[in-house]
């Protein structure tokens, strides 16, 4: 893919909603391309988190740890895998397959970080969208809890 489109893939991206065209660019420039092909593990569940992919082509399969058989979800081109990777250290909690040929942008944290700290408004931005998904969360576990408590009764 060219620079360009990935600058208007990655523009697509809620995560990365709050950055200018300008610093889509610096992104893309830095960003790495990858290509796997059918069946080919992009990550496992377990391994380290330091880095997200973005799909810019094809299709890929997510499975929970210990599964190989059934994915729970597939997720094509503009999906973020790994968001959260690229501001905090942790495991990979899916493994991720790629069906059929795929080509991604993987975006490293040191980078992702490093254009947090050069510009703070889209570490605010950011800062708001993730509190707002937490909440978000939260309020849907409450509703699950209290059906599950009202089955138990």
């Amino acid at each position: 893919m060219s620079l360009e489109s990935d600058i208007k893939l990655l523009g697509t991206v809620s995560m990365l909603s709050d950055f200018t065209e300008d610093k889509l660019r610096l992104l893309a420039f830095s960003a790495e391309s990858r290509d796997f092909r059918d069946g080919q593990r992009l990550y496992s569940a377990g391994d380290r988190a330091d880095c997200a992919h973005v799909v810019s082509s094809g299709e890929v399969a997510l499975f929970p740890p210990g599964e190989s058989e059934t994915a729970t979800e597939v997720v094509g081109r503009g999906a973020l895998l790994g968001g959260l990777s690229l501001i905090v250290d942790g495991e990979r909690s899916m493994t991720a397959v790629a069906r059929g040929r795929v080509e991604t942008i993987l975006i490293r944290r040191p980078l992702f970080r490093r254009m947090l700290d050069e510009f703070p408004e889209i570490a605010a931005g950011l800062h708001r969208r993730l509190s707002a998904n937490v909440r978000d969360t939260t309020a849907r576990l409450m509703t699950v809890r209290e059906r599950l408590d009202r089955l138990g009764n």
